[in-house]
């Protein structure tokens, strides 16, 4: 295999590309491939999303060296193999990657073979410059054929890079996320701006069959599936993309960002995959091409949970993780409080990533911002709370001590950073109560879809009405009570009141669609040391659903938690 660096050409003219036939989904056979007709190429693409520097393994499943005996295995069944991701390696990582400003993660994907990867939003937490030192690292390419100022900001970067697999000439075309800008803070993407993907995958992909001559052509986009109607049908950025783009242009689709598994095939030819995230899954597209014309005569996908039972992990990657923790362990395995009960990082409707209904996780982070500081209320985005908060579900990447048996259920400051890894700062200002609804409107405004902006509250429960429209739902609010019910005054939702709030900086530059406050707002104290400073306090801390998010209306979340 040898990767061809990829050129772009100045003068466009249409081409006509074969019609491609595919095949039906299917898991690919156990052991050595079949024979291969004369004049066809047997090609193998293994993709992971949203990986988020999940070094170890979560719950049994995954991890890096896990999945590196995995890829092996897949690559002895058959060597003409690339192994893909779509974005968000980095970024919102456990403290075994985020501890080392994410070289860990940028490190054990090369070790574990990755042929090539694009931007997500979460590649620009820290920054271009960050992400400059991330892309030097990699032994692999980014591609990116969507961002404008590019070379202004980031180097060794290209549109699309080539391979070459047994005679077929493969072009991998990377597209980044048109909302990234707004999942982070602002500056984050120094001067690049990200342009329309459909006309610059459209673009790129005509370029790398005409001054490339690419056979095939894979595009890796931060685009996902974000759920499926009443009838089944998946919807989402991911979908929307695969029904724009040109056919006869393209033939895969790598998708990422939020955590589904899906494989499809829109207008007739192009396949469409997206995997669970965080190393939970991987796919295994499997393509037949003609190499005396260049056509693709068939695709198929087949999904692979990595169970670690039974599964020798990669000795190197091991040893490469055992000296992490050894050097994290006397930092973050330090035992800072517990819980009475355990705190997962799902709500209260059940959803794992805590982005439907009120959670333990929130209201425990939102309490200690609005105790540090005094303030009326707290809001923080669920986006922002990535892992269980007590120990053992805080796992490894908790640094957790071993042979508990709870209650109680230790907090370490590990578990704590594992839940904030981005960094944040606490904020503090004064907000009207139209000001206070915006902020609560917005949270709710992708209801029935989960999303980051999603509300987690303090001080304050409120009640919104889903059928309503996307700004006018939220329909009352009320203060906690002293021991935490919802039967204090009402809060004035008017531009008339006047109250104070602490949330966290992204959110107030206007992070996930908030409202931009930044301006009148006061910088505090880093947000997961508030949060531990919180745990330390009040131990044993004993968190509950309170009702502090109410929905009314058909189509609301179960609550399936107490």
């Amino acid at each position: 295999m040898r990767r061809i660096a990829a050129s772009v050409g100045l003068l466009l003219t249409l081409i006509a590309v074969a019609a491609i036939g595919l095949g039906a989904a299917a898991p690919g056979p156990k052991g050595k491939p079949p024979p291969r007709a004369k004049h066809t190429a047997s090609i193998q693409l293994l993709t992971i999303s949203d990986w988020h520097g999940q070094l170890t393994p979560v719950s049994g499943v995954g991890g890096a060296a896990f999945l590196k005996t995995y890829f092996d295995e897949a690559r002895a069944e058959n060597p003409n193999t690339l192994l893909f991701t779509a974005g968000d390696a980095i970024g919102a990582t456990p403290p075994i990657s985020s501890f080392f400003e994410d070289e860990p993660a940028i490190k054990a994907l090369g070790m574990m073979g990755l042929s090539a990867d694009t931007f997500g939003n979460h590649n620009f937490d820290r920054g271009v410059e960050h992400l400059q030192r991330m892309i030097d690292l990699a032994e692999y390419p980014f591609v990116a054929a969507n961002l404008a100022n590019l070379e202004e900001n980031l180097t060794g970067v290209e549109p699309y890079t080539m391979f070459v697999l047994d005679r077929v000439r493969i072009a991998v075309i990377g597209i980044v996320n048109e909302e990234a800008p707004t999942l982070v803070t602002p500056g984050a993407l120094g001067t690049l701006e990200i342009t329309d993907s459909v006309a610059a995958a459209n673009r790129t992909a005509f370029q790398a069959r005409k001054y490339g001559r690419a056979d095939v052509v894979i595009v890796l986009t931060h685009k996902g599936i974000r759920g499926r109607d009443a009838g089944g049908n998946a919807f989402g950025e991911l979908i929307d993309f695969a029904d724009a783009v040109d056919p006869d242009l393209i033939d895969v689709i790598v998708g990422d960002h939020t955590d589904f598994e899906y494989s499809g095939v829109h207008q007739g030819s192009i396949l469409a995959v997206e995997n669970r995230s965080k190393g939970l899954q991987f796919a295994k597209i499997q393509l037949k091409v003609d190499r005396r014309v260049g056509t693709v005569l068939s695709k198929s996908v087949s999904f692979v949970t990595p169970t670690n039972a039974g599964v020798t992990p990669d000795p190197a990657i091991q040893a490469y993780i055992d000296e992490l923790n050894a050097q994290l362990a006397p930092i973050l395995g330090t035992v800072i409080g517990s819980s009475t009960r355990a705190i997962p990082r799902a709500d209260s409707c059940g959803r794992g990533d805590s982005r439907l209904c009120e959670s333990l996780v929130g209201n425990v982070v939102t309490d200690a911002l609005r105790t540090a500081y005094g303030t009326d209320f707290a809001i923080t985005n669920s986006g922002g709370l990535r892992a269980p908060l007590t120990c053992p579900e805080a796992g490894p990447s908790g640094f957790c001590p071993t042979g508990i048996t709870p209650p109680p259920h230790p907090i370490t400051r590990g578990s704590v950073l594992g839940v904030l890894p981005f960094g944040n700062i606490s904020v503090t200002l004064t907000v009207t109560g139209a000001e206070l609804k915006a902020f609560l409107e917005n949270g709710v405004s992708r209801m029935p879809a989960a999303d980051g902006r999603f509300p987690q509250v303090s001080g304050l429960c409120f009640t919104y009405d889903i059928t309503a429209p996307a700004g006018s739902r939220v329909t009352s609010a009320v203060r906690q009570a002293a021991d935490g019910t919802c039967t204090g005054p009402a809060v004035d939702l008017t531009a008339g009141a006047s109250y104070s709030l602490t949330t966290n900086d992204f959110v107030a530059h206007g992070g996930d669609g908030y409202p931009d406050v930044y301006s009148k707002s006061t910088t505090r104290n880093i947000m997961d040391e508030d949060a531990a400073a919180y745990v330390a306090a009040n131990s044993p801390i004993s968190p509950s659903i309170q009702g502090r998010i109410v929905c009314t209306g058909a189509g609301c979340p179960a609550i399936t938690a107490p």
